[in-house]
Order: C-alpha cells, then sequence, then structure tokens
C-alpha cells in the first residue's frame, strides 16, 4: 500500500531557506532573526546583473566556438538549444560553464562544437535580449563549473526601516567574518519542487528518468542537508567560531584536514581567513569529523535519515563544502530620496551592491544578511 502524501513529508521533512539561521543579527537575539530592513529586489531586469569569468582564457584556435553572450530575461538551457538549432548540432554539443538567473541581465560564454561544421556568421544569430559581445576558439568544450567567479550589481528599491550606518556596519561585518555559505532557493526549484521530487523518488513512489532530472533532485537533497548542519552549527556556537573536531579547508581549495583540537595556530589562520570550516555534502562512507563536532552532525544526520539514506543508496560519497563565503570587492552605493519629500520618511530610493563570488556560491546568500528583500 502506498503511503500518502502525509506520511512521506514527515519522513522526509522540508528545510527552507527560510528557516536557516542568520550569521549577524540585528536585535540581542543572537542569529535567531534576520535584518530588519527591508527593499524590493528583481523589480526589473536590470536590477540584477550578473557577469561570468572563466578560470582559464580562450587559446584563439581550435575546432570549438567561444561565444561571450549578454542575456536579458533570458534561460540559459533554452539559449543553448537555440544556439545549436542555429548552427545544426545537437544540444550535447553546446557547452556552457554554469545556469544564470533568468529573470536579470548576465553575461557569460558558450561553446559550439565545429569539428563537423562550416563556423556560421554569427551576426546572423538575431534574438531578443541576447548580443554576442566576444568571438573566439578553444581546443576543447566548455565544461561545467569552469568559472573564476561572477561578479554582481545588484540595486534594491524602495529601501525601509534601516538606515546608511547601519547597512554599511553589515558590510564590514561581512567582509571580516563572511557570510554562511548556504545553498540558495534556487537550488531547490519553484515551491522546493525539487526536494518533493526526491522525496517521492527516494519513498518509491515515482520514478525519475532523465539523468539530467535525477542530478538535479539529487543535488537539491544534499544543499538541505548541508545547509541544516551549517544552521544547527549556527545555532549551537554562534557565528564565527570553531569546534574540537572542525574539519578545516583551504581558503580557494577543495583541501580538507581534520583538527581534533583547536589551538592558537589555527585561531590564528581562521581569523586570517586562510582556512575555513566545513560542513558534509552528505552521501556514503562515515563522516570525518571528530569530537563536538561529530555529534553535531550525526544528530542532525539522525533527524534527516531518510533524506541521507536515500542518497548513499544512489551512490553518491560523502564530501565537505566551506561553511564561510567572503564575498570580494564588496561595495555598496546609496541614491536617498530628497529629505523635502513626503516619501522620506525611514527610506531610501535606492542601494546598488556590488560584489564578486566563486562558482557554486549563492547572491541571495549574501543578500539575507543584508536585507530582507
Amino acid at each position: 500500500m502506498s503511503e500518502s502524501k502525509l506520511e512521506i513529508s514527515e519522513k522526509y521533512p522540508i528545510i527552507k531557506v527560510e528557516e536557516l539561521l542568520f550569521a549577524h543579527s540585528d536585535n540581542s537575539c543572537m542569529e535567531k532573526k534576520g535584518p530588519q530592513g527591508r527593499a524590493k529586489f528583481k523589480t526589473r531586469a536590470s536590477d540584477f546583473i550578473v557577469r561570468e569569468t572563466l578560470s582559464f582564457e580562450p587559446e584563439g584556435e581550435g575546432t570549438h566556438a567561444f561565444l561571450y553572450i549578454e542575456k536579458t530575461n533570458t534561460n540559459t538551457e533554452w539559449l543553448a538549444r537555440q544556439l545549436a538549432r542555429f548552427v545544426g548540432v545537437e544540444t550535447k554539443e553546446i557547452g556552457y560553464a554554469g545556469l544564470k538567473d533568468r529573470n536579470a541581465i548576465t553575461s557569460q560564454w558558450f561553446s559550439v562544437n565545429l569539428e563537423i561544421i562550416e563556423e556560421p556568421d554569427w551576426d546572423d544569430f538575431q534574438l531578443d535580449g541576447v548580443k554576442i559581445l566576444k568571438k573566439t576558439l578553444h581546443r576543447k568544450k566548455l565544461k561545467r563549473g569552469a568559472i573564476k567567479h561572477n561578479e554582481f550589481e545588484i540595486v534594491l528599491r524602495d529601501v525601509e526601516n534601516t538606515s546608511k550606518e547601519e547597512l554599511k556596519n553589515k558590510i564590514k561585518n561581512i567582509q571580516s567574518s563572511g557570510v554562511p555559505n548556504y545553498f540558495a532557493q534556487q537550488r531547490f526549484g519553484h515551491d522546493y519542487n525539487n526536494l518533493t521530487r526526491a522525496s517521492y523518488w527516494f519513498n518509491g513512489s515515482q520514478k525519475i528518468k532523465k539523468r539530467t532530472d535525477k542530478s538535479m533532485v539529487l543535488s537539491a537533497a544534499r544543499s538541505m542537508i548541508f545547509n541544516q548542519m551549517l544552521s544547527e552549527r549556527i545555532r549551537v556556537i554562534g557565528w564565527n567560531s570553531l569546534l574540537d573536531g572542525d574539519m578545516m579547508m583551504l581558503s580557494g581549495t577543495h583541501s580538507v584536514f581534520s583538527v581534533p583540537c583547536v589551538d592558537d595556530e589555527i585561531r590564528k589562520r581562521f581569523y586570517q581567513n586562510d582556512i575555513h570550516p566545513t560542513a558534509p555534502l552528505w552521501g556514503r562512507g562515515r563522516l570525518n569529523s571528530e569530537n563536538q563536532l561529530l555529534l553535531l552532525e550525526q544528530e542532525v544526520a539522525n533527524r534527516l535519515l531518510k533524506w541521507c539514506e536515500g542518497l548513499e543508496k544512489q551512490g553518491l560519497k560523502q564530501e565537505r563544502r566551506a561553511a564561510r563565503l567572503f564575498p570580494e570587492n564588496l561595495s555598496i552605493q546609496f541614491e536617498e530620496i530628497p529629505s523635502d519629500s513626503l516619501d522620506s520618511d525611514n527610506r531610501m530610493k535606492k542601494l546598488t551592491l556590488s560584489f564578486s563570488l566563486p562558482t557554486g556560491t549563492y547572491a541571495t546568500a549574501v543578500l539575507r544578511e543584508i536585507i530582507q528583500f
């Protein structure tokens, strides 16, 4: 007899990003509450601008065309299909390093395999909201994840219930101690549907046939567990603290090492942002954390047991992800409502945030620590 939706949801609880704790709080209740300021986000495409930089420089010769394309309100996968149709190849011959937000102005690289076809006249590729900014060649297809960083320019409008001084202080705090490296809402699909699909699949109520769909829902389940591990860490020890048994990651790498007992040298490297604590990306194998941290992580895993079992059954292996995220070149600009305006009380017209992030991290993880949007 198949289980009801309620029974499945009880076995596979969905913990939303909105429930996660904050690093920087506006009140004395520590991390329970986030920013009190509010603003409107993404009221137009130009309010969210993203520019991608690859982790390598295209060679300028080879059988793969590399196109740096600016697109407005355009889905990355949809554009890849249009490129394939224009050139006359299968979509698998199109490469891109990462998905970008649809409701935005984004600039990113695409590759097109020209091994069996002649290079077309790219001036003939005409789509509304799409513009080819650069063209070059490379020997290999562009692979997922080959991104050095993404640069963001974000406009927030009708800002209220905060001040320039409060916002500047938040920026300083983030520059010194970072933000939780949470996976953001877009990881989980509309209305957290990727997690719902994963729970039905793990429970045996539904099948998922497409490889890309399987990868998407597995990533969502794994990301939710990571988020909860990190949120629980903040609840137990607060932000910007270490635990005996921490697994530390060397900044800018995926190199991880164990710290059975935190000493002054580890603290010094931690506060200099040379190393970061980590949380698990769940899979097969035992947790490699120790002492206090092992107990904390095992307790969360027990609460999310069915999710963990589902990931292990699909063959994923234990990995670690940095718990802290540091935006680079973080700056803020203000545009205030004139003081003689009737609408000026406790409000500013807009603010603009600029920063860059490494691949696999989320701008909204930074935004949520600054303002409600």
